[in-house]
């Protein structure tokens, strides 16, 4: 019996086109407060993804994301942010996508249909047991993520997944599958709405909570960012000033003698 896709059913609204502006914005909006209400009921299953990655992480290993299409594309904004807020190297997190990186910006035909092709990219990157795969699919059925996630369980690869639809396949594939169900889209199938704002908030819980974890936030500071442009480092220089109660002269001498707002702060202890 097949299973029928919430991610696939008819929005709650029709005659779209006829609505106002007003209206429209409204509707959306409506349904986009019920994103994190669908959250909070996979918060203790996200809870065991984070402790179990943690585990691993500290011990050198590496996150990989992997999906296709919006899915694809979230996995890497999210690996490609944490190199620079919070330090950490590039290649410790790592977003993969069906159809390679020409995927990000427009997409390949039938990419995510090769159930050998995400296995494939996994090992370009030398993946080994000690690290972690999370695939991402709204649908819970692209054939790239589950494929991956397959073979990854079978390498004794801790695998995870973040989904929109209860009980498939790339679910049953991962050890930790996080399925938030958002129901139909406001543009019935658009899983770049609901659902991909979905992934997104989950995406931010795992990344952030995994950095904080490991070490690179003190406080509720960045203090591992990299100071890549004068907004980061005007931030950088207040950290110093609030953490050491100095005044902005001061503090700007300490940031460009250090080159980091943690070696900064510590450099007084």
């Amino acid at each position: 019996m097949k299973l029928s896709k919430t991610t696939e059913a008819s929005s709650k609204y029709n005659h779209l086109e006829k609505m106002s502006t007003k209206l429209l914005l409204k509707n959306i909006n409506n349904e986009d407060k019920t994103v994190p209400l669908s959250i909070e009921k996979e918060l203790t299953k996200i809870q065991k993804l984070v402790d179990a990655i943690f585990e691993r992480m500290k011990n050198g290993g590496r996150l990989f994301y992997i999906g296709a299409g919006t899915s694809g594309r979230l996995g890497i904004v999210d690996a490609s942010e944490c190199p620079p807020t919070f330090g950490v190297p590039h290649g410790l997190v790592i977003g993969l996508i069906a159809g390679g990186d020409a995927a990000i910006r427009k997409a390949v035909e039938f990419a995510e249909d090769d159930e050998k092709q995400g296995w494939k990219d996994l090992k370009k990157n030398k993946i080994s047991a000690k690290d972690c795969v999370i695939g991402i699919a709204a649908s819970g059925s692209t054939p790239y993520v589950a494929g991956a996630l397959r073979e990854a369980r079978k390498n004794k690869i801790l695998t995870g997944c973040i989904v929109c639809n209860k009980g498939s396949v790339v679910a049953k594939e991962a050890e930790f599958p996080i399925e938030v169900v958002v129901g139909p889209e406001f543009v019935t199938g658009s899983t770049r709405m609901k659902s991909g704002t979905a992934q997104k908030l989950v995406l931010n819980m795992l990344s952030t909570s995994l950095m904080i974890k490991l070490g690179r936030v003190k406080g509720n500071k960045m203090v591992d960012m990299q100071l890549s442009n004068n907004k980061l480092i005007k931030r950088g220089v207040k950290m110093i000033m609030d953490e050491m109660k100095i005044d902005e002269k001061n503090a700007t001498t300490l940031l460009k003698k250090f080159g980091s707002v943690r070696k900064a702060i510590n450099s007084k202890k």
